[in-house]
């Protein structure tokens, strides 16, 4: 019997109007080989279409070469315009609305990847990749704006009902808002409404492109994580601003992917999973220095259905414009609860990764809680392969399964 839900009512963000309240996030599929659309990537988000999902979103395109950082990732430009509407014209045809997340990876790249010294708020070296990274110009900033216009209008030619704009975890606009990465002395550095201005440029230009037809959210941190990056009063500071900007929704977020990344998804990284992926002629050295330090530098954060939304009900205190909860989705009593709480919709990834028809289970009644256990299998194979469920990767190495079924064991209730 059909579960009577405020979970599966419509809701509007901006001109756009969902057919229920979940969204499929953006998290990083890894599956636009050579950087332009794969017959895998679009099979998967159709798949989440047909699986009941009010939206669906394409993951971490960037808006130029210099923002790329990884071979699996969409690259915007006008060739792929093709192929992006031969998947936004099937999302369509299931019946959901398709978003795309346009932003650029900032210092979290490498010049084997982005063809380029990396660039940044400040310069320095990003032991993350590990790379030098040089600080942006002025006039690469005015040409950053314009691309995220042109990508604007890349995704309205190619039927996107939505644009993401990614300003948080740590990537360019949020290494410019964070006093961790911008040490710049320049009308872009210092103050906080300094630090914002990258952002305020950006969302402008977006909002000017995107008309009166496109949805516009904004991916946001509500803290990054750590005592030296951006705290709650800051970000809320940033929410308040965005709102004066007119975007549509914001998706409140945290975390740091180079200093802390598990604020982001929570439970323990993979180490075992992670290095196992990494092919060893191209990263001998750092698959090396994974299985040594990998718990070091990528601590766990434990994880818990909604763990973000303490933090999230301060800034539904603050701002009146829709905002999108992400966090530990896993069951139709966490979605009520969150709903409850005055968010407009709730985004989700790793239990559509488990299983693409998870939302019309949830309708239909079948299930309440998704099968995913929290081991993060999914992301610790997907900074190499694509991204997928250990339930089906095939036969797995004993050492692997043991990881996962530890973490399971441990994150699982």
């Amino acid at each position: 019997m059909p579960i009577d839900s405020t979970i599966f009512t419509p809701v509007r963000i901006g001109p756009v109007t969902l057919r229920n309240r979940i969204i499929r996030s953006a998290a990083f599929e890894n599956m636009a080989y050579g950087n332009k659309p794969s017959r895998d990537l679009m099979d998967y988000h159709v798949a989440v279409a047909r699986g009941g999902v009010g939206m669906t979103t394409l993951a971490y395109a960037s808006v130029n070469r210099s923002g790329l950082s990884f071979d699996g990732q969409l690259w915007m430009r006008e060739e792929i315009v093709p192929d992006l509407r031969k998947i936004t014209d099937a999302i369509h045809a299931e019946g959901a609305k398709a978003s795309i997340q346009l932003g650029h990876c900032g210092n979290m790249t490498h010049r084997s990847t982005c063809g380029c010294m990396p660039v940044g708020a400040s310069g320095g070296f990003n032991l993350y990749s590990p790379t030098f990274v040089r600080k942006m110009r002025e006039d690469e900033i005015e040409s950053l704006v314009d691309d995220f216009g042109r990508s604007v209008e890349l995704a309205r030619k190619a039927g996107f009902d939505c644009v993401e704009i990614h300003a948080g975890h740590g990537y360019l606009i949020s290494q410019f808002l964070s006093p961790y990465t911008n040490h710049r002395r320049d009308r872009f550095g210092g103050s906080l409404q300094n630090r914002m201005r990258v952002m305020q440029m950006v969302i402008r230009r977006v909002m000017e492109v995107a008309g009166d037809d496109m949805g516009v959210i904004v991916k946001m941190n509500m803290h990054d994580g750590f005592r030296r990056g951006m705290q709650r009063d800051e970000c809320l500071e940033v929410a308040r601003e965005l709102e004066r900007l007119g975007v549509h929704a914001i998706v409140l977020s945290a975390g740091f992917v180079s200093k802390a990344p598990m604020q982001v998804m929570r439970g323990a990284m993979p180490i075992r999973t992670l290095a196992h992926y990494m092919d060893p002629r191209k990263f001998w050295w750092l698959k090396a220095m994974v299985r040594v330090f990998g718990r070091m530098i990528i601590p766990t954060v434990p994880y818990k259905d909604t763990y973000f939304l303490e933090d999230a009900r301060e800034f539904r205190k603050a701002v009146s414009l829709p905002l999108i909860y992400v966090g530990g989705m896993v069951s139709r009593s966490s979605i009520e609860e969150v709903l409850g709480s005055g968010f407009a919709a709730v985004q989700m990834a790793r239990a559509l990764v488990r299983d693409t028809d998870f939302v019309n289970k949830l309708q239909s009644g079948e299930v309440e809680r998704s099968e995913c256990r929290h081991s993060n299998y999914c992301i610790g194979r997907m900074y190499t392969l694509e991204m997928r469920c250990n339930h089906c990767a095939g036969e797995l190495p004993a050492s692997l399964r043991k990881e996962i079924d530890k973490a399971e064991k441990r994150w699982s209730r």
